[in-house]
């Protein structure tokens, strides 16, 4: 935790770590530039499986890249599909964690970037997906024009959660100025 950088991807990063161990499967539903894809694949180790999603094929490539210098490409699917889709990559149920970073692609088009619509769909679809005690992160981007809503949309849907079967925590920096990204978490119960 000394080394852990005080932001919404540090505190994810964290909360992650802490659920996931060797052998899991796990997915990251917005690749970007496949750290968060390597971050989850050396917890994972050998014996795991991490599925990555994006929708930009630079994305794609680019995570693809990075797997590949770092050894890792053998436990690791990348693919260039929405995170709207994950229901059709896993079974119910067999997810030990979902990580997402909303927003867009570090370094590139901020034109194309991720919709409160379709990010709600996203997390109803990791939901069902991960496996009882397992976890999901939310990275959430707010500024510009396309992160208020998107943020609206997210911290809205996650009021509604079904509290006999998921724990939410919604986090912000109360001390901090500008539109930092805040990281909110759900465990679903056992």
């Amino acid at each position: 935790m000394n080394n852990m950088p005080l932001n919404a991807l540090g505190f994810s990063h964290q909360f992650i770590a802490s659920h996931v161990k060797k052998g899991d499967l796990v997915i990251d539903a917005t690749a970007g530039r496949g750290r968060d894809t390597a971050f989850l694949a050396e917890l994972v180790g050998e014996e795991g499986r991490v599925l990555a999603f994006d929708i930009q094929q630079e994305a794609v490539e680019s995570t693809l890249e990075l797997l590949r210098q770092r050894e890792l490409s053998d436990r690791v699917e990348v693919y260039c599909d929405s995170h709207e889709n994950l229901l059709s990559y896993a079974e119910r149920g067999s997810v030990r964690a979902v990580m997402f970073n909303f927003g867009w692609l570090p370094g590139g088009d901020h034109n194309i970037f991720s919709h409160g619509e379709t990010s709600v769909r996203a997390v109803k679809a990791a939901m069902e997906l991960i496996s009882e005690g397992g976890v999901i992160s939310l990275c959430i981007y707010c500024g510009k024009e396309c992160g208020y809503e998107e943020k609206q949309s997210i911290t809205e849907f996650l009021k509604t959660v079904d509290s006999d079967r998921f724990t939410v925590c919604v986090t912000d920096f109360v001390n901090r100025r500008g539109d930092f990204p805040i990281p909110a978490f759900i465990i679903k119960r056992t």
